[in-house]
């Protein structure tokens, strides 16, 4: 007998770019489309009773998941943290995963969101990858009308956390699915994409800022102007339903490691009056972290 699966609706649309400022600095959140995951991987061993409160499943157990990267228009060019999926998967792929970012005339959404501000990729001058999972560095490379894989920003230097390469150059049957080798090795190939150790300077006020346990290397990204913090928290908390501590992915592969990178991030976010930027919640892009009886919370706005 064979089973057929309804497919999951279509994503309700959602503000293409969300701007604010930190300090001096321009910012701006912008939706390089959506995927769908299993509900149980992303919450770990969060029993499905809880969690469906916070993001319901589709019929597949999927849950909805935005892919939002980050502009920062800063004096020394334009600073993209991750780069959303890109163009290179197979339709496929799309359909197991749910993706939806398809822009306009064969663009994808991330460059929609790009142009509307005014910018083409020609104007991106450092890329940002929190870490090379193809959800995340997907977009930094795109595959021509001839099949041929090239660099997405063409003027850009690319950076990753130092070691990020190298993990993802060794993978096993638990990490292979995750990493894909034309999102990243063409770059190294050319010589613009380099490693940057934790707490280096990338542009004034721009800096990486280890949160290890998703990867080995996984790190967030720190934007520092006027007295003003933001972080992009990339997947060390993915979701504005991940702020409480032992709320972690069943796809990172050191969850114990993660628990301390939550802890020591969120304190020092509500302590210090950050703004967090959820990289995949489909409806919170940002806000301020809040703490309660209860645990971490967020503020919106």
């Amino acid at each position: 007998m064979t089973t057929t699966v309804d497919p999951a609706p279509p994503a309700e649309p959602t503000p293409l770019v969300r701007s604010r400022r930190v300090g001096r600095l321009r910012v701006h959140a912008l939706e390089a489309g959506v995927q769908r995951l299993d509900g149980g991987a992303m919450f770990g061993v969060v029993p499905r009773p809880l969690w469906e409160r916070k993001l319901a499943p589709d019929a597949r157990n999927r849950i909805l998941l935005a892919m939002r990267c980050l502009l920062i228009e800063h004096d020394a060019g334009l600073v993209l943290v991750d780069t959303g999926l890109g163009n290179k998967e197979a339709p496929r792929f799309h359909e197991i995963y749910g993706v939806e970012n398809a822009g306009a005339d064969g663009r994808t959404r991330l460059e929609d969101a790009l142009v509307s501000l005014g910018h083409a990729v020609e104007d991106v001058t450092l890329v940002i990858n929190t870490h090379l999972h193809f959800d995340h560095a997907g977009g930094n490379t795109y595959r021509d009308r001839d099949g041929r894989v090239r660099p997405t920003f063409p003027n850009a230097r690319y950076v990753v956390p130092e070691g990020e390469y190298a993990f993802a150059q060794r993978p096993n049957e638990r990490t292979a699915a995750s990493h894909l080798p034309a999102n990243y090795v063409p770059l190294r190939e050319r010589g613009v994409l380099v490693d940057v150790a934790p707490g280096v300077e990338l542009v004034a006020g721009v800096r990486l800022l280890a949160t290890p346990g998703h990867t080995p290397h996984h790190a967030s990204v720190l934007v520092e102007s006027g007295g003003e913090t933001l972080c992009f928290l990339g997947d060390v908390v993915p979701t504005s339903a991940h702020l409480p501590l032992p709320w972690i992915m069943g796809y990172d592969v050191e969850p114990l490691v993660t628990l301390e990178s939550k802890r020591g991030l969120l304190g020092r976010a509500e302590a210090e009056g950050w703004t967090v930027v959820f990289e995949h919640d489909p409806g919170v892009a940002w806000g301020r972290v809040t703490r309660g009886e209860k645990g971490y919370g967020v503020e919106e706005g």
